[in-house]
C-alpha cells in the first residue's frame, strides 16, 4: 500500500522528523504498521525551479511575478501566504505582497486589484481568502483579470472548465493538484468511476468538472446525499473535501481505491486515515498531501502566465485593413473618410501593450506611457530607417507619404512589424500652405514674499534650491542667507534688450511677429518690443522632441535660456522658477500618440519642430518605444532568439526637408542624444523636382505646373539629378547604405525612371526603386520595402556610422564643416553680431553644443533661388541663437520666419464641416 506525500520535504517532516532526499525511499511507522513511501526522482517544484532558470537564460525579459493581497492579520492566512512566498522564491519567481488593514473598504481593495491587473510586470494575482464580512469575496475575485487569475477562481476560467470544449486559461490549483497526484499513481483516470464529496466552488465543483473532462464517470456528493457509503463503495477514485474530520470511514472505501483527502483540519483529514489506509491502494496524508501540491500548482500557473504574456507580447500579430482603391485617386480627406479604422485599443493590444501602458483619447488615438521602455528594456531594437529627400519644390515631394507607404508595405504586405514615426502637423501650415518678468532690480521685501514663513518656518521651493546651487550658495534655510546672498538670489538683473523668449501660438498671424507689450497702467516703465512664434518654432517643441525621459524633459525645460543679465550671465527658466510648472504643463505631451495608417499598421505621431529653424524630426521617445515594440526577444547574453519572438520589425522615421537639413540634424543632433544609429537611409526624389533642379521653370504654390513637368525631357532630368547625387553622397558620409525612392507620378515615363535609377546606382546608392504608394497604398511600395529589407539584412553591407563633426570643435569650425560638407560651400562669412554671439556663448559655456543650421530648404545653399548643386559661394551667418534647453546653437543663414503668414488664398477657404453629419471636408 502506497501513501502519496509527494513533492515537498516539509510534508514528510510533518510525519517524520528525519531528513530525506527526493531520491530516497523511506519507511515510516504509523500505528506500528511499516508503510513504504516512494518519491519521484524530481519533485514538481524542482521542475518549476529548473524551468524558470532555463527560461530566464533563454529570455532576458522573462521574470514571472506572483502578487498576493492579504487583508487583515489572520494567523492561518499569514501562514499560507508565507508558505507561498517561500515556495515562490525557491522557484525563482518574484513575489510581492500587499498587506491591507481589515478595515479596508471594498472599493479600496478593488482599486488594489485593478492596479495589479494593469501592471504588465505582474503575471499572477490572488487575494488571500477568507476576506472580512464586509467585503464581497465574489466581487473581488471576479475583479481579477482572468489572464492573471492563477488561483483559477474567475467565472471565465471556471465556466470554460465546465464546458466540454472550453479552454480555461488556468485550472484551479487544488483540483489541478489532485489530477497531478492521480497521474503519479500510474492509474488511468479515463473510464474509472470517481466520487467527489463536497461541492465547494474551490474544490468540489471544479474537481468534478476536471475529472469529467478526463473521461472519468463522476458522481458529485455532499453531506445530504442519501446512501453515501454505498455510493462511495463504487469509487475507483475518491476525492473528499467536505470539511468534517474523519467523516469517511475505511469500510466505506472500495478495496484498492485511490483516496485523495482534501481535509483542511490541522490535525486530521476528512477521511479516517487509520482505517482507510488499510483498504486504499493510495492515500494522501493530512497534513502534507494535497496542500503542498496546491502551492506547486499555483507556481506552475504563474509560470504559465508569464510565458503567455511573453509570447503574446512577442507575437504582435497586427491585423491589417484592406484598401478600396479608386481611380482616379480621390482627395486625401475622401480616402480617409471612406476607411473605417480599427479601434486604437485593438491596435495597442496587437502590439503587446498592457492596459496601463496606453491612455485612450477617443476611439482613434492613444497616448503611450513611457514605462513601456523599462518593461521592454531587454528587447533588441528593430531596424531603424530614416527617410529624407532631395531639396524639395515649394509643394513638397512626398517624404511623409513615402514614410507611411514604406510602413504600409512592410507591415501590410511583407509580413513585418513596421512603425512609421512622423511629426505632428501644426495648424498654421495646414490652414496656410499644406505640407506641412522684466524689471530693474529686487529688494529685501521681495525675498520675504518669495520665501514667506509658513507656521513660522521659512523654506525654499525645490526650484529655488537649484538656483542657489548655481550661485554657489550651499544653504537650505532662508534665514541663514546673508544680505549679499539674498541680493544674489533675488536679483536676476535681466537686461530687457536680451530677452529672447517669445510668446507662442499654433496658428499663423503675421501681425504678431512684432508687438509692443507693457502698455497697461500697471506695467508702466516696462514697455518693450517682443513677438509671437508659432509652436513648431518654440524651444519647448524642440525640447519635447529631444527629451529621453520625463526627468530629462524637466532638466531641459529648466535650463532654457530666456535672457541675459546686465553682466552677461545667462538667465534660465529655472532662474525664473518656472521650469517645474512648464514640465507639469507638458507631462502628457511627452507621451507619444499612437495612431494607424489606412491599412491598420501602427504610426507614432509625436512632436513637430520646424526643420528650417529647429532640428525637424519627430520625437526620440516615439522612435525608442517603436524600436522596442518592433524589436526582437533576446537571451540573457543579448543574442536574438530565433523563432518565437525573435523577428526584427522596422521603424521608419522621417526627417524634415532635404538631406542637407533634416537628415544632417537627425544624425548630428538627434542621434547624439538618442544613441540610436539607423540601419539605412531612404532618399525620396521625384521626376518633377529633379527637372526643376535641372533648370526647369519656377514652381509657385497655388499656380499650375509648367508643361515641362508633364512631358519627357531626359536632358533636363539628367541635369537635375546632380542634386540627387549630392544628397546620396551626403547620406553616405555617415557610413550607411542609401536607397533612393522615386515617388512616381502618372506622367513619369519609364525612360525617366530608368535614368534616375542608373544615376543613383552610379552615385553609390544600394538601390533605386520607383514607388506608387500614393496611388496604391502599401502595395505600391512593396518593391521599395523589399529593397530596404535586403539592405538592412545584408551582412556584407559596410556600416561605419560617424558624425560629421565633434562637438568639442570651436563653434565657427562646426558651422563651416556643415557648410562645406553638406552644402558644397567654399566657406562661411561671420558678421560682427555672429562673432559677438560666438564669444558670448563660449564664455557662457555653450560652445560644445551641436549646430542646428537655420536656412532655406529649397536649395543646398542659403539662397532659395539657386537650384541643382550651386558652386562658388560662401554662406553668410547673420546671427547665432542658442536653444540651450533643447541642446543646440542655431545660426541664421537668412530671413527665417518663426511666425509664418498666410498666402493670398489660404487653405482655410476650403475647410468646413457638414453640421448634420459632422464630417470634415476640404482639409486636404
Amino acid at each position: 500500500m502506497w501513501i502519496m506525500a509527494l513533492y515537498n520535504t516539509e510534508s514528510i517532516m510533518l510525519l517524520n522528523d528525519s531528513k530525506w532526499s527526493p531520491t530516497s525511499e523511506i519507511f515510516l511507522h504509523i500505528n506500528t504498521a511499516k508503510v513504504k513511501y516512494s518519491f519521484k526522482r524530481r519533485s514538481i517544484r524542482d521542475h518549476i525551479r529548473e524551468e524558470v532558470a532555463n527560461s530566464k537564460k533563454k529570455y532576458a525579459s522573462f521574470k514571472p511575478h506572483l502578487a498576493i493581497i492579504q487583508v487583515g492579520s489572520r494567523e492561518d492566512s499569514t501562514v499560507y501566504v508565507r508558505q507561498k512566498e517561500k515556495a515562490a522564491k525557491e522557484a525563482g519567481i518574484e513575489f510581492s505582497i500587499q498587506k491591507r488593514e481589515e478595515s479596508i473598504t471594498q472599493q479600496e481593495l478593488l482599486n488594489s486589484v485593478r492596479e495589479l491587473n494593469d501592471n504588465p510586470l505582474v503575471h499572477g494575482i490572488l487575494v488571500q481568502l477568507p476576506l472580512p464580512d464586509h467585503i464581497d469575496e465574489k466581487r473581488v475575485t471576479e475583479a481579477i483579470n482572468p489572464k492573471k487569475d492563477v488561483d483559477g477562481f474567475h467565472a471565465i476560467n471556471i465556466g470554460n472548465l465546465t464546458k466540454r470544449n472550453g479552454q480555461p486559461l488556468f485550472l484551479p490549483c487544488t483540483p489541478k493538484g489532485i489530477l497531478e497526484l492521480l497521474e503519479q499513481t500510474g492509474i488511468e483516470v479515463s473510464g474509472k468511476s470517481a466520487v467527489v464529496i463536497g461541492r465547494s466552488d474551490i474544490v468540489g465543483f471544479p474537481t468534478f468538472a476536471l475529472l469529467s473532462r478526463n473521461n472519468a464517470t463522476v458522481t458529485l456528493c455532499h453531506s445530504k446525499t442519501e446512501n453515501l457509503p454505498e455510493i462511495v463503495k463504487t469509487a475507483d477514485i475518491l476525492v473528499v473535501s467536505i470539511g468534517r474530520a474523519e467523516y469517511v470511514k475505511g469500510d466505506w472505501i472500495k478495496p484498492g481505491a485511490v483516496v485523495i483527502d482534501v481535509g483542511t483540519n490541522a490535525i486530521e483529514g476528512d477521511v479516517e486515515f487509520s482505517t482507510a489506509s488499510k483498504v486504499a491502494s493510495h492515500i494522501t496524508p493530512v497534513p502534507g498531501g494535497v496542500g503542498p501540491m496546491t502551492v506547486a500548482m499555483l507556481l506552475e500557473n504563474t509560470v504559465e502566465s508569464a510565458k503567455r504574456y511573453l509570447r503574446e507580447s512577442s507575437e504582435r500579430n497586427i491585423s491589417t485593413l484592406p484598401l478600396k482603391l479608386e481611380f482616379p485617386v480621390p482627395s486625401d480627406i475622401s480616402i480617409s473618410s471612406a476607411q473605417s479604422p480599427k479601434p486604437i485599443k485593438m491596435l495597442a493590444e496587437e502590439l503587446g501593450l498592457a492596459s496601463n501602458e496606453y491612455e485612450l483619447y477617443g476611439h482613434n488615438k492613444a497616448k503611450i506611457n513611457l514605462s513601456v521602455l523599462e518593461r521592454l528594456r531587454a528587447r533588441k531594437n528593430g531596424k531603424y530607417i530614416v527617410v529624407t529627400s532631395i531639396n524639395p519644390t515649394p509643394l513638397g515631394e512626398g517624404k511623409s507619404t513615402t514614410t507611411v507607404g514604406i510602413a504600409q508595405a512592410l507591415g501590410a504586405h511583407l509580413g513585418k512589424i513596421a512603425f512609421a514615426c512622423i511629426r505632428q502637423p501644426s495648424q498654421g501650415p495646414i490652414f496656410g500652405i499644406k505640407g506641412g518678468a522684466a524689471g530693474g532690480g529686487y529688494s529685501q521685501a521681495l525675498f520675504n514674499r518669495l520665501c514667506p514663513p509658513v507656521k513660522g518656518v521659512r523654506s525654499f521651493a525645490p526650484v529655488m534650491l537649484k538656483r542657489l546651487k548655481k550661485l554657489g550658495i550651499d544653504k537650505t534655510n532662508p534665514d541663514d542667507l546673508t544680505p549679499e546672498e539674498i541680493n544674489k538670489f533675488v536679483r536676476l538683473d535681466i537686461d530687457p534688450n536680451t530677452i529672447t523668449w517669445q510668446r507662442i501660438m499654433d496658428t499663423n498671424d503675421r501681425f504678431l511677429r512684432r508687438i509692443t507689450i507693457g502698455r497697461c497702467e500697471t506695467e508702466q516703465g516696462q514697455t518693450r518690443e517682443t513677438g509671437f512664434d508659432i509652436s513648431p518654432a518654440s524651444e519647448c517643441m524642440a525640447v519635447l522632441a529631444l527629451s529621453t525621459s520625463l526627468a530629462d524633459m524637466r532638466e531641459r525645460l529648466g535650463r532654457m535660456v530666456v535672457a541675459a543679465s546686465k553682466t552677461g550671465d545667462a538667465i534660465t527658466a529655472d532662474d525664473l522658477g518656472v521650469g517645474g510648472a512648464l514640465t507639469v504643463l507638458m507631462k502628457d505631451a511627452i507621451k507619444p500618440n499612437l495612431m494607424q495608417t489606412l491599412e491598420g499598421t501602427p504610426v507614432f505621431v509625436h512632436a513637430g519642430p520646424f526643420a528650417n529653424i529647429a532640428h525637424g524630426n519627430s520625437s526620440i521617445l516615439a522612435d525608442k518605444i517603436a524600436l522596442k515594440l518592433a524589436g526582437a526577444e533576446c537571451d540573457g547574453e543579448g543574442n536574438v532568439i530565433e523563432g518565437e519572438g525573435g523577428k526584427y520589425g522596422y521603424v521608419v522615421t522621417e526627417s524634415g526637408f532635404g538631406a542637407d537639413m533634416g537628415m544632417e540634424k537627425f544624425f548630428n543632433i538627434k542621434c547624439r542624444v538618442s544613441d540610436l544609429i539607423p540601419d539605412a537611409v531612404v532618399v525620396v526624389s521625384t521626376v518633377r523636382a529633379l527637372k526643376m533642379h535641372g533648370g526647369g521653370p519656377t514652381v509657385t504654390p497655388g499656380k499650375p505646373l509648367h508643361e515641362a513637368y508633364f512631358s519627357e525631357n531626359l536632358e533636363l532630368l539628367k541635369e537635375g539629378c546632380a542634386n540627387l547625387v549630392k544628397h546620396i553622397q551626403n547620406a553616405k558620409k555617415y557610413g550607411l547604405p542609401v536607397i533612393v525612392a522615386i515617388n512616381k507620378f502618372t506622367t513619369d515615363t519609364e525612360a525617366e525612371l530608368s535614368l534616375i535609377r542608373e544615376i543613383s546606382l552610379e552615385a553609390g546608392a544600394t538601390d533605386a526603386v520607383p514607388t506608387a504608394h500614393w496611388e496604391l497604398g502599401g502595395a505600391g511600395a512593396v518593391e521599395l520595402g523589399k529593397a530596404i529589407v535586403k539592405a538592412t539584412e545584408d551582412e556584407t553591407e559596410k556600416r561605419e556610422f560617424k558624425f560629421l563633426y565633434e562637438v568639442e570643435k570651436p563653434i565657427a569650425e562646426k558651422i563651416e564643416t556643415i557648410a562645406k560638407e553638406m552644402y558644397g560651400a567654399d566657406g562661411i562669412e561671420l558678421n560682427e553680431l555672429s562673432k559677438a554671439k560666438i564669444e558670448l556663448y563660449t564664455r557662457q559655456g555653450f560652445a560644445n553644443l551641436p549646430i542646428c543650421m537655420a536656412k532655406t530648404h529649397l536649395s543646398l545653399s542659403h539662397d532659395p533661388t539657386r537650384k541643382g548643386v550651386p558652386k562658388g559661394f560662401s554662406v553668410p551667418i547673420r546671427d547665432i541663437k542658442a536653444s540651450v534647453g533643447a541642446g543646440f546653437l542655431y545660426p541664421l543663414l537668412g530671413e527665417m520666419q518663426t511666425m509664418p503668414g498666410l498666402p493670398t488664398r489660404p487653405c482655410f477657404f476650403d475647410v468646413d464641416l457638414d453640421p448634420e453629419t459632422g464630417r470634415i471636408y476640404g482639409l486636404f
